[in-house]
């Protein structure tokens, strides 16, 4: 697995198609920043709303581009067991590295049906599982016992990208774990900072789509114990972070790199391009971080 900043990926659309060449144009980016890991077709990639053809050509470019410099990763899971399988087939026969799979959202099942889902699914897959834990758009929370028991029993539950607004989850997966070849990702920026400083391995980063260099540069001072330097960059980091999640994600950082002229400000439905309000803040934030003048 890997350790630093992985960056969940937009999906840039131009006249309701992917726009392949300014997508490739953001992975290089990203590799060239120093980013350990994309991944592709998750929620700010707007994985929901992709088909099967889009999501294979993702992965394709995203292989080709990180060969050798960064892994991929693929969202592939919904709330279908079995939907989740063929997604994840998918993404192994198309050269994806590891997939991340959401707890399943809508159907809201117990902790014995989640440890069966992810259970059923690592006996048919040999890429590393990575659980995304995000209660706040599922309406499920995976406990930190399912967690372990999970690691401890399937071969290839390797990490979870941990997103409860509950730090002391992750605090209790670690403690659980922490014999365990398994690691923990936070999953929201604004964590990022605490949650390594606790035992993380690294971010799962949206804030990283518009500023890739700052949050690798954050992480790896943390890696290396420079942690007033960190601090000081996960402080100067917070005003970015809080505006990318003032309307839904991945709306904001979208409209972020429209603004940078790095994507079209454009949307599948229900999602919709986001306020200007919005728009000003993110203009606001960008500048007072230098990333446009």
């Amino acid at each position: 697995m890997f350790e630093g900043v992985g960056t969940a990926i937009v999906t840039p659309f131009k006249n309701g198609e992917v726009d392949y060449e300014a997508y490739r144009n953001l992975v290089r980016w990203q590799v060239e920043s120093g980013v350990k890991a994309i991944i592709v077709a998750g929620t700010t990639g707007e994985g929901a709303t992709l088909t099967i053809e889009e999501r294979e050509r993702l992965i394709q470019i995203t292989k080709e581009i990180c060969e050798g410099k960064a892994q991929v990763i693929v969202g592939t899971g919904t709330n279908d067991t079995h939907k989740s399988l063929e997604l994840s087939l998918s993404a192994e026969k198309n050269g994806a590295d590891a997939v991340l799979i959401v707890t399943p959202y809508y159907n809201k099942p117990t902790q014995e049906g989640l440890y069966a889902h992810y259970k059923y699914l690592s006996e048919r897959i040999t890429l590393p599982i990575i659980i995304y834990n995000v209660p706040s758009r599922t309406g499920v929370n995976i406990a930190p016992e399912t967690v372990a028991r999970l690691a401890a029993e399937c071969r290839n539950v390797k990490a979870i990208k941990e997103a409860n607004l509950d730090i002391t989850q992750a605090d209790e997966i670690y403690r659980l774990t922490k014999n365990l070849d398994f690691y923990i990702y936070s999953g929201n920026d604004d964590r990022a900072f605490h949650m390594i400083c606790a035992g993380a391995k690294g971010v799962i980063s949206v804030a990283s789509n518009v500023v890739p260099k700052e949050m690798v540069e954050m992480v790896e001072a943390l890696f290396r114990g420079e942690l007033q330097n960190a601090l000081n960059l996960h402080v100067r980091l917070i005003p970015l972070f809080k505006v990318l999640f003032i309307e839904t994600n991945p709306m904001p950082v979208k409209g972020a790199l429209h603004i940078m002229e790095r994507i079209q400000n454009e949307f599948r439905l229900p999602l919709v391009p986001p306020k200007e309000s919005t728009m000003e803040k993110l203009r606001a934030a960008l500048r007072e971080l230098g990333v446009i003048s």
